[in-house]
């Protein structure tokens, strides 16, 4: 799977939203300063939204629209609001812009060259065939690697036995379980990978807890090899099954009739 990082100098990028990869629309900031009589923001509560909706002097299609608005306030997320007002020449944000996701619609906040809104993840994406389980867990440790590379490396390593137990393997000991999916069709370099990163072998770590030695290079490592173990047992075995399955029948059929000659 293709991934592309979210930067500034991309028109097309993961979203860091929906993690489809699509196109990116870009915007400049341009502000309005707040008036005399507030002075500071305003910002709505439930409070306020249940007196509009059960005020009888505003207008129902007004009512709608503040409710609806003053509702996407509260989820805390940018959006770009509609408005015919037009102000003459209003001040730009200097090293402020927005991205919009053409897939979700979802806004991303930038600035300078750091994406600040929403907090920024490591574009790693879990594989599609990826056990409910252990994707979430993987998801976790992508939340949190930026600040704390220790505790995503343990959810990964956690990620990676509960990964064996939907395997078919015992769950209990790593070790025994990577083995045994090696002589079911992993590639034995995959388990020196998990050696080198302390998941298998004489200094494995046990899953779940933190390593004072871990740091970032060995998440990202441990990312990619959750990846690749679902890619080998899990999506390459399924492909080719849905191959299989669209082959013309008879073909089939004649095939295994000739092989059964042979043997």
């Amino acid at each position: 799977m293709k991934v592309e990082t979210p930067t500034i100098y991309k028109t097309a990028f993961n979203c860091p939203h929906c993690s489809a990869l699509t196109t990116q629309n870009w915007y400049a900031v341009f502000v309005t300063l707040i008036g005399e009589k507030r002075r500071t923001p305003s910002l709505p509560d439930e409070e306020l939204i249940e007196r509009i909706t059960n005020s009888k002097e505003i207008p129902q299609n007004v009512k709608k629209d503040l409710v609806l608005e003053y509702n996407r306030i509260l989820t805390g997320a940018p959006f770009f609001k509609k408005s015919e007002e037009s102000s003459y020449n209003p001040p730009k944000v200097n090293n402020c812009f927005i991205s919009s996701c053409y897939n979700c619609k979802e806004l991303t906040v930038w600035i300078h060259d750091k994406m600040v809104y929403p907090s920024d993840k490591l574009m790693v994406l879990p594989n599609g065939d990826m056990p409910p389980v252990v994707k979430q867990l993987f998801n976790e440790a992508r939340d949190i690697v930026e600040k704390s590379p220790k505790g995503a490396a343990a959810l990964l390593r956690l990620g990676i036995q509960h990964l064996c137990k939907e395997l078919g393997e015992g769950g209990k000991n790593i070790d025994k379980d990577i083995a045994s999916l090696v002589q079911k069709g992993l590639n034995p370099m995959v388990q020196q990978a998990l050696d080198v990163v302390r998941v298998v072998g004489n200094e494995s770590v046990h899953p779940g807890e933190i390593d004072l030695n871990d740091n970032k290079d060995i998440a990202v490592q441990l990312f990619s090899l959750v990846n690749l173990i679902c890619d080998q047992m899990i999506t390459h075995p399924k492909s080719v099954e849905e191959l299989y399955s669209c082959l013309p029948k008879k073909k089939l059929e004649g095939i295994k009739a000739r092989d059964s000659k042979k043997n």
